[in-house]
């Protein structure tokens, strides 16, 4: 009998062991990454058992306030903090490209299938307002023998504090001058028309419940969801599909700095699709004040941009250039813990 209560004494503290051993990492922000993030976590969970993550998908203006409030242990965001952001943080922050993508201008418009083509004009047209029905001659003009319906065009947008919305206002002002000066571009914006979505899977809803719609969602939401969806100008004038290769072409050749917060819209690459943007990880370089957290941080960013990355493509991501991952190391041999 004390043979068998001493065996399960030493089982029960092996277990409290094991219990206390496991690591809690908790993040928050970019919903254009989760996808991304959900797959590397029950990847790595097989690498290294004894980390576990929870994410909230909550938005990327949301992820920063929580790191810089350290409610969370890294932020998500598809739009760099700016630098009054950065100054009001606790500590200094390092932006980690995770990965790369492309956002999908979905529509519902019954009986058209995707491929209908939107140049920057008609895009700008229609989220300032100013182009109102299917059948406007701007979009006719671009897609004879489609058969576009006289009815009323419904924007979607997002509601909350996005990295998502960061991209396309970024794209939007880069085409527009007139978006640019009456809008501009930002996590959030006050939207000349439309209708508000929380997330991109609030955006996908609006757009499969809303006949007539159209919106931007990240690229795996758009596939997910069974959405239709356009087939972009570039600045080449070239009608380009988002997909892996389009996303890969639109940062090839760009001049990445030090910090890593650029934007790669537009690009003049005449193989990119021009939507396309960076979604980072947001990390103190400073972790010293919880060691053990701070290293399996850094050690999971570290596997997510190098043996991670051979999972974006399936999910329809761009994996990072290798030089850009080389850069990457570097930046994550800063980080103290």
């Amino acid at each position: 009998m004390l043979k068998k209560l001493a065996l399960l004494c030493i089982g029960l503290a092996l277990a409290a062991n094991t219990v206390f051993a496991t690591t809690l990492i908790n993040g928050a922000g970019s919903t254009f990454m989760y996808p991304a993030l959900t797959k590397w976590f029950e990847v790595y969970s097989s690498v290294n058992p004894d980390v576990q993550f929870n994410y909230q998908a909550i938005g990327s203006g949301a992820g920063i306030k929580q790191i810089t409030a350290k409610t969370v242990d890294f932020g998500g965001t598809d739009g760099p903090m700016t630098m009054d952001q950065m100054t009001a943080a606790p500590g200094r922050i390092y932006h980690i490209p995770m990965v790369m993508g492309a956002e999908a201008i979905a529509y519902n418009i019954p009986g058209v299938a995707s491929g209908l083509k939107l140049t920057p004009e008609i895009l700008s047209g229609i989220f300032l307002g100013q182009i109102t029905q299917w059948n406007d001659p701007k979009i006719t003009e671009q897609n004879p023998g489609i058969n576009l319906p006289n009815s009323s065009i419904i924007v979607a947008h997002r509601s909350d504090g996005s990295g998502t919305t960061f991209i396309f206002t970024d794209y939007l002002s880069s085409i527009s001058p007139e978006w640019k000066s009456r809008v501009g571009k930002g996590t959030s914006v006050d939207w000349p028309v439309g209708l508000g979505g929380k997330g991109n899977q609030g955006v996908s809803g609006i757009l499969k419940q809303s006949p007539g719609s159209i919106g931007y969602v990240e690229l795996a939401y758009a596939i997910e969801n069974n959405l239709t969806y356009a087939v972009v100008q570039n600045k080449s004038g070239n009608f380009m599909e988002p997909t892996v290769q389009t996303t890969s072409a639109a940062a090839d050749g760009v001049a990445i700095p030090a910090d890593f917060r650029v934007s790669i819209v537009n690009s003049s690459n005449p193989q990119a699709y021009p939507i396309c943007g960076f979604s980072w990880m947001l990390i103190y370089k400073n972790m010293s004040d919880d060691p053990v957290k701070g290293k399996a941080i850094v050690d999971f960013a570290r596997w997510a941009v190098t043996e991670g990355q051979k999972y974006s493509a399936d999910m329809d991501y761009a994996p990072l250039p290798s030089d850009l991952v080389d850069k990457i190391q570097k930046k994550l041999d800063m980080i103290t813990y």
